[in-house]
């Protein structure tokens, strides 16, 4: 259940992740980075068909926020290899999360990467487990801790990226249609999220995130669509299905992303936060292999496509 607490935020590192990592063609371009090892402007175009001009202010925001530095390519060319970051090598658990995501519940989730740990050979989605206490854990085992007005700051100015009218891409598993969803815009996450931490009631959504009834029933809506939130009690309250907490991953990795990407800013300041009541720590998400128990690593992983 989500509790109310903390100072207020005079920003909103959250709100930033979520603009710059709910975007299918930032996760596109993230994804051929990891697998394929793309590097090059004119790749990323033939792989996604993102316009032109899409696919530079994705690589300009990535560039930006740190994930991605350009590197002038040999021959004295005006041009520039866009290679990832400490930081942007950092998002490979939260880009497995939406990938694992995709595998098991979007039609064409089979054309998605499969993760495979070098050291046992096991191809296949990981556990999340708390890296703490290395016991595995559910959206049920976590408490939520948000600042009203932290909340409020996040979703301000009602920004929103719709799925619906976003580039069309060339190849069908680079599209992240179902998921973009629910990380796609500030509103959908925050109200997925608070899902996910137990709220139910449609005015209990309204008095947390101070949302108009509008923007709060077409996100409610939406997400009932693809089957991510389903009405329960006569209509009175919106529960997650099992379709919607598997997003659990991919929001934890969101919070803790955001974390490292913004080491000066207080931890209570970040926006919301998780704790596992069962270790007593603040939750750190970690995925650990089914085929050996092994924690892993980045540098211990492939993807296979």
């Amino acid at each position: 259940m989500a509790e109310i607490a903390g100072p207020t935020p005079a920003t909103s590192p959250v709100a930033q992740t979520i603009d710059l990592l709910g975007d299918r063609v930032t996760v596109a371009v993230l994804r051929d980075a990891f697998v394929d090892h793309v590097r090059r402007f004119s790749e990323w175009i033939d792989r996604t068909g993102a316009p032109p001009a899409i696919l530079t202010s994705r690589l300009t925001a990535l560039v930006e926020a740190g994930l991605m530095r350009r590197c002038p390519q040999s021959g004295g060319y005006d041009r520039h290899d866009y290679m990832l970051t400490d930081l942007g090598l950092a998002t490979w658990e939260f880009l497995v999360s939406v990938w694992c995501w995709q595998r098991e519940w979007a039609a064409d989730g089979l054309l998605q990467p499969e993760l495979v740990h070098v050291q046992c050979g096991h191809r296949g989605p990981p556990e999340l487990i708390c890296g703490h206490c290395d016991r595995v854990v559910k959206a049920r085992d976590v408490r939520v801790q948000v600042n009203l007005e932290s909340l409020a700051l996040a979703g301000k100015g009602n920004w929103r990226r719709s799925t619906r009218n976003a580039p069309a891409l060339s190849r069908a598993d680079l599209q992240f249609t179902d998921v973009m969803e629910a990380i796609g815009d500030r509103w959908s996450v925050l109200v997925a999220g608070l899902a996910l931490s137990g709220v139910r009631r449609f005015g209990e959504f309204q008095s947390i995130l101070k949302i108009s009834p509008t923007t709060l029933t077409e996100r409610l809506t939406r997400l009932s669509e693809v089957q991510m939130i389903a009405r329960t009690a006569g209509g009175r309250e919106y529960t997650m299905t099992p379709r919607g907490r598997a997003l659990f991953p991919i929001f934890a990795f969101q919070l803790a992303w955001t974390q490292q990407a913004h080491p000066d800013v207080p931890v209570e300041d970040l926006g919301p936060r998780l704790h596992h009541d069962e270790c007593g720590n603040w939750f750190q998400p970690a995925l650990r292999c089914r085929g050996c128990d092994m924690t892993l690593e980045r540098t211990s992983v492939t993807f296979h496509s």
